[in-house]
């Protein structure tokens, strides 16, 4: 199976230990998270689409322009802020599959593995084969 295919069967189940474990982890590294998108990986995403700072990219629906989306607020302009929902996508997206390595993980300790079936000697299936003869 997959790590995808994993990832999916993960998502889709109503495991009570996996929610408990999710909402747990996901409170603690909320702020790891945070400055791991806003501080790591939004900078070079940033970059490499010609500077841009996706906690400033907004449009403006109603209200003065701003360059910024602080100078948007105090201005009590109307903003849709899709910047932010890109980081807060990505937030979420690194805090799921974080989840899922770690309740695989969890779920790999908690399966026993089934017991391996022992071969069957050679002289029990010849003597299988001769009491199946004499029934003929």
């Amino acid at each position: 199976m997959s790590m995808l295919d994993e990832f999916k069967k993960f998502a889709m189940r109503g495991n009570v230990l996996d929610l408990a474990i999710g909402v747990i982890i996901g409170a603690s590294f909320t702020g790891i998270v945070n400055s791991l998108v806003n501080d790591i990986i939004m900078p070079p995403i940033g970059l490499a689409l010609g500077g841009v700072d996706f906690s400033n990219v907004f449009w403006t629906l109603k209200g003065p322009d701003a360059d910024t989306l602080a100078a948007a607020k105090a201005a009590k302009a109307v903003t849709i802020n899709y910047g932010l929902f890109v980081n807060t996508v990505i937030n979420f997206m690194i805090v799921a599959f974080a989840l899922f390595m770690l309740i695989r993980q969890i779920n790999k300790l908690a399966v026993p593995k089934p017991a391996e079936v022992a071969a069957t000697p050679e002289d029990v299936l010849l003597l299988r084969e001769i009491r199946d003869s004499l029934k003929k």
